[in-house]
């Protein structure tokens, strides 16, 4: 074996053992935060609350709503951890509850919407958007909000955060084949929902 693959051996192994070491701890600190340790709930929160915002930030669209939705995921999830098995990291497990309690937020926020036009609706009569950024950035909100669950879930997970569709199937319970056609079909429904618009940004940028 040569120096280079020793050394690359050596590397994939420290590194293994780090994933493994950190895996033991967290399963550590989720014993001791089920048995009520505010200490370890708190480790716990501190860890992971950076991304379960950002993926509520981004399933929601409203900063309000997705601190909402992260404070009320992590009480249920501190609530449940009982019945954690962990089966699946903790993590994995926490943002599977983060995505229902968004999609539930987002819901009662459509059926909301559908009683109350909102003020802020008023305040984009005559304001000038020469290369339609605005109009195109609207629609694209609008149009992924109209998603179904299911393609609006991965859409946000993969495409805006990241996730791969290995740690989308482990959060959703779903095969990394479904993940993969959510976001498919996910992809032609926004571009069928943009095309009209896309032609009017055009058109504009044509006519500036």
């Amino acid at each position: 074996m040569t120096v280079t693959a020793l050394s690359f051996t050596a590397s994939a192994s420290t590194d293994l053992g780090a994933v493994r070491a950190e895996r033991e701890q967290e399963a550590q600190l989720v014993t001791r935060a089920a048995a009520g340790d505010p200490a370890a709930q708190r480790t716990l929160y501190d860890r992971h609350v950076d991304r379960v915002y950002r993926l509520a930030f981004r399933m929601t669209g409203d900063a309000d709503m997705a601190t909402d939705v992260t404070q009320d995921a992590f009480i249920r999830a501190f609530e449940r951890l009982g019945d954690f098995r962990q089966e699946a990291a903790f993590g994995t497990w926490l943002h599977r509850i983060a995505v229902t309690t968004a999609l539930v937020a987002i819901r009662s926020r459509k059926r909301r919407d559908r009683r109350y036009r909102p003020l802020e609706d008023a305040d984009d009569v005559g304001q000038v958007d020469p290369q339609g950024e605005v109009l195109l950035r609207e629609h694209l909100h609008r149009a992924i909000d109209g998603l179904a669950d299911g393609y609006r879930t991965v859409f946000v997970m993969y495409e805006l955060e990241g996730y791969t569709h290995q740690e989308i199937a482990d959060t959703l319970g779903v095969a990394v084949a479904t993940s993969k056609g959510q976001l498919f079909r996910a992809k032609a429904r926004l571009r069928e929902a943009l095309k009209h618009v896309a032609a009017e940004v055009r058109e504009r940028r044509m006519t500036e």
